[in-house]
């Protein structure tokens, strides 16, 4: 099996339909499609079911509290594919985790079956199939961009939605958005039989992952590799070489996962970037993965650090 199709949020053959967009003869024939169905979301949060995502009929009650137009995602064998928003419901219990690092919270609406819950994608998303985890990655990372980006970066007036999501548009200016999508190299450095592993302040106890980081402007995918490994850990490296990569809709990263060989073993952790920084042997990874390790516990399932360092320990992260 080829290594992009073990990437969770990798692609699933989704038929994006981008050309229908700008149509809003076709969007309305699509929204009026029985076959039609919906993706709820609420703040960030995908409604999901013991069986997978839920997927409702346009004409569903809970999609009355929708605050916008949904955005059309794409044609599903079984028909098209949307995404509500609907944010501004608000439960009647307690919400409590909303901002931590992994919302444990969930919620019921009155107008969901029961056991249909608002849940964290990150906590469900190895639950998915392919196909619910890239439309469920595409909705969450386009409606936060919705949310954070609601006013024209050129004059300050309120945009509005158009081309089914996929961009905004200024009344006043006229001037276009489109989404954003920040890219990320996410970095296996390893010189002989160990690999680089850190981790940022705030993380919960015993989590290691990859080194990872923002790529610049102006800068290629190998030169940000070697920035980020000197900054955060003091290592150099020397040859990169790229993976394979993954959507991260947390908010709206692409993560770049690539494969460095360092040329040098002393580390200089910058307290500002991450807390820690250490070299694991390949006996210790195992460990990790079995979960004995005593200081590192292993890296979550569906990130692409996961799969990089699973394929490292199977010699095949090439």
């Amino acid at each position: 099996m080829p290594f992009e199709d073990s990437i969770t949020f990798g692609s699933s053959g989704l038929e994006r339909a981008a050309h229908l967009r700008m149509d809003p003869e076709a969007m309305a024939r699509l929204v009026a499609d029985p076959a039609a169905r919906a993706i709820a979301f609420w703040r960030a949060k995908p409604a999901v079911a013991p069986e997978g995502l839920v997927k409702l009929p346009l004409d569903h009650p809970v999609l009355d509290a929708a605050t916008e137009a949904p955005i059309f995602l794409g044609l599903d064998e079984a028909g098209p594919r949307f995404a509500y928003d609907l944010s501004g419901w608000q439960p009647v219990e307690e919400v409590g985790e909303l901002d931590s690092f992994l919302d444990r919270s969930e919620q019921q609406h009155p107008d969901l079956p029961e056991g249909h819950l608002f849940k964290e994608l990150r906590g469900v998303m190895t639950l998915l199939t392919r196909r619910e985890a890239e439309l469920a990655a595409a909705a969450r990372q386009l409606l936060e961009w919705h949310r954070t980006h609601g006013f024209c970066s050129m004059c300050g007036v309120k945009s509005d939605l158009a081309d089914a999501g996929w961009q905004r548009l200024c009344p006043s200016c006229g001037r276009r958005h489109f989404p954003r999508t920040d890219p990320v190299v996410i970095m296996l450095i390893t010189r002989g039989n160990k690999v680089l592993v850190g981790r940022s302040p705030g993380w919960p106890e015993r989590m290691y992952s990859l080194l990872a980081g923002f790529v610049e402007p102006g800068e290629t995918l190998e030169g940000a590799v070697r920035r980020e490994v000197y900054e955060e850990a003091g290592v150099r490296v020397g040859p990169v070489r790229y993976i394979a990569s993954q959507p991260w809709p947390y908010p709206a990263s692409l993560m770049m996962g690539c494969a460095g060989e360092a040329v040098s073993d002393a580390i200089t952790v910058d307290p500002v970037e991450i807390e820690d920084a250490r070299w694991m042997g390949r006996e210790e990874m195992i460990d990790v993965f079995a979960g004995t390790h005593p200081e590192m516990r292993e890296p979550r399932k569906g990130a692409i650090a996961h799969s990089l360092l699973s394929a490292w320990l199977r010699d095949e992260a090439r």
